[in-house]
């Protein structure tokens, strides 16, 4: 289920919750990982995290700092990154969760 979309940014339900509340956020650039990242993506990295906490308190999560939420990227094989597409996962909820 789409969470949010706009011309930089595709938001989405993950198909298996680690939480409760767990969305991915990608970018339509294609970025294989954070390994690509450079100065010439700032300002998409800024939107994506400046529009992380409002779609996480949309979605459920409850404020800080009682409440809160994980933004969690891998990166390479070694760091756990299955799809090689850079993304977001925003995961928050009441725990325990279910993995993390």
């Amino acid at each position: 289920n789409k969470v949010f979309e706009d011309e930089h940014i595709y938001a989405f339900h993950d198909i298996a919750p680690w939480a409760p509340i767990h969305f991915l956020m990608v970018p339509k650039l294609h970025i294989p990982s954070m390994a690509q990242i450079t100065l010439e993506h700032s300002a998409l990295m800024g939107h994506l995290l400046a529009l992380a906490p409002k779609l996480a308190l949309e979605q459920g999560c409850r404020p800080y700092p009682e409440g809160g939420y994980r933004i969690l990227t891998n990166t390479g094989s070694e760091g756990g990154q299955e799809i090689h597409h850079l993304h977001f996962h925003v995961m928050g909820g009441p725990r325990p969760w279910l993995r993390g």
